[in-house]
């Protein structure tokens, strides 16, 4: 149950559900270069942040490729088709639930400002939303920052704020704010690795509607 004011939402993988879309985007890079694909399995192990590390981990050499230009690469091919990238299931439900509730939801991203904007805006929920907040450049740095500094602005009580992901990173980022942090467990990374945190888990983002399990 969420009991908090304000509910900070990660995007990609809790609200969107583009892990598949994020592997075959990347499988095509590595087609390319004869290395080793991805299953979502195998993604969903290796896939976190800072993204320079996965890069790393999947077999990319950066004394041959620099990790700027391989993410030019992915963002420009990921873009292509991120429209097709469905909301989660239930996705418009719940967001229009807790802003009935009174909630205050704001949007906190990794992905850049420009390109969550119209995201969000294509899949017809930004109503949903107070404030969406992206980063400035497309090297997935810091979510921390962006929420501090409107923790900052608004001069919000961190008790007051949950926020909800689906990445080991999202509760890193909940522990910088220190506040509650919730994990979703059918995003971009698997239920074993989201349980090596003490964030409560919920199999899928429905499960935050009533009747609450």
């Amino acid at each position: 149950m969420i009991n908090e004011k304000v509910i900070f939402w990660d995007w990609n993988g809790t609200l969107l559900n583009d892990a598949e879309t994020c592997m075959t985007t990347m499988n095509k890079m590595l087609q390319r270069r004869k290395m080793p694909e991805l299953s979502i399995d195998l993604y969903k192990e290796v896939f976190g942040f800072p993204v320079v590390e996965y890069y790393q981990k999947i077999g990319f050499d950066f004394t041959r490729e620099s990790f700027e230009a391989l993410s030019v690469e992915f963002i420009d091919a990921y873009n292509q088709a991120l429209g097709s990238a469905p909301l989660v299931r239930k996705a418009g439900e719940v967001l229009a639930y807790f802003k009935n509730e009174g909630k205050v939801n704001v949007m906190i991203s990794a992905m850049r400002h420009d390109m969550l904007l119209k995201s969000v805006e294509e899949k017809g929920i930004s109503e949903y939303f107070t404030d969406i907040l992206g980063i400035d450049n497309i090297y997935a740095a810091s979510k921390s920052k962006i929420a501090l500094e409107y923790v900052s602005l608004k001069s919000l009580d961190v008790s007051d704020i949950v926020l909800i992901g689906d990445t080991t990173h999202d509760y890193e980022v909940g522990q910088d704010i220190g506040c509650r942090c919730v994990l979703v467990a059918d995003g971009h990374q698997s239920e074993e690795r989201l349980r090596s945190t003490d964030a409560e888990i919920v199999p899928a983002l429905s499960d935050l509607l009533p009747p609450f399990k």
